[in-house]
């Protein structure tokens, strides 16, 4: 309902569909040797289409763009100027995102909030703008595309000399 919408916020943001792919590529090439950045993008652009990611989109960036306008009460105005560490709600909407995908999306969530890869890391330094919100939605996005490959793809291969996948038992 809201895709348009919501890439022309990144956009605006300074973000870009390509470079959230780049991220889900990097999470998930060392296990898809055939992956490639088409099908990130792919799976960037369908997780943008759910509507409880535009709505978390929606709402984080209208947080940053606030705190950036000073029009935020106290104390939240301050905790956003200062990206106060212990302020765990821009985390908290960004794993509404990666929950639509499981745990794979969680666990890589949280490795991109640690490691701010890519677009992450200049968000997070946040050149003159607030991105309490957008660098975690970000990672958030990225994280669930790269689930949504693993759950496309799976590595069902290294169950196939023990478990025959059209039985309901072990292979004899």
């Amino acid at each position: 309902m809201f895709y348009r919408h919501v890439v022309e916020l990144l956009n605006r943001r300074g973000v870009t569909l390509e470079e959230i792919a780049e991220i889900a590529f990097d999470l998930q090439r060392p296990y898809n040797d055939e992956l490639s950045r088409e099908q990130c993008l792919e799976s960037v652009e369908q997780v943008l289409r759910k509507r409880e990611v535009q709505n978390a989109l929606i709402t984080g960036v209208a947080l940053d763009e606030l705190a950036e306008r000073k029009k935020l009460p106290q104390p939240l105005q301050k905790m956003l100027e200062v990206d106060e560490p212990l302020y765990g709600i821009d985390e908290i909407l960004a794993l509404s995102i990666t929950n639509v995908y499981g745990t794979i999306g969680l666990t890589s969530f949280g490795y991109l909030d640690k490691t701010k890869q890519g677009i992450l890391g200049k968000l997070n330094n946040h050149n003159g703008g607030i991105h309490v919100f957008l660098d975690d939605l970000v990672a958030g996005i990225a994280a669930a595309a790269s689930a949504r490959i693993a759950h496309e793809h799976p590595d069902m291969e290294r169950y196939r000399a023990d478990f025959d996948l059209h039985e309901k038992g072990p292979v004899e």
